[in-house]
């Protein structure tokens, strides 16, 4: 399947990870399309808050958390949420988000699970 244009290098790398190995009906690839988005802006957000204090002066004077600290779980969970709703084997998954590699062991997994359909060595 051809990667959507306007994709980053984390986003483009999820979207033919996933692509390449399971086929998704059309409104599954919406679903993918957006957390590819997600994946993108998080590495954006991780590389502006970079070098910068984790936590800011806020209205009183008080410490406070940056906003970027605050926004990034929302944004991860966010993408979680999103490959969670495409029903792919969860092994697959795991590995996609921690390592965007997909080992050996995570595919004889999701064989076991799920049969060879949608799933090559």
């Amino acid at each position: 399947m051809a990667k959507p244009a306007g994709l980053g290098p984390a986003g483009g790398s999820l979207w033919d990870d996933i692509t390449s190995e399971f086929p998704l009906p059309p409104h599954k690839l919406r679903i993918l399309l957006d957390a590819c988005r997600e994946a993108d802006l998080v590495d954006e957000m991780e590389a502006g808050r970079a070098g910068r204090p984790l936590e800011v002066k806020g209205s009183m004077g008080q410490p406070v958390a940056a906003p970027l600290v605050s926004e990034l779980p929302k944004h991860r969970a966010l993408v979680a949420s999103l490959l969670g709703k495409l029903g792919l084997p969860d092994e697959v998954v795991e590995v996609k988000t921690k390592s965007s590699r997909r080992s050996e062991s995570a595919r004889a997994a999701a064989r076991a699970r799920w049969g060879s359909a949608g799933v090559s060595a």
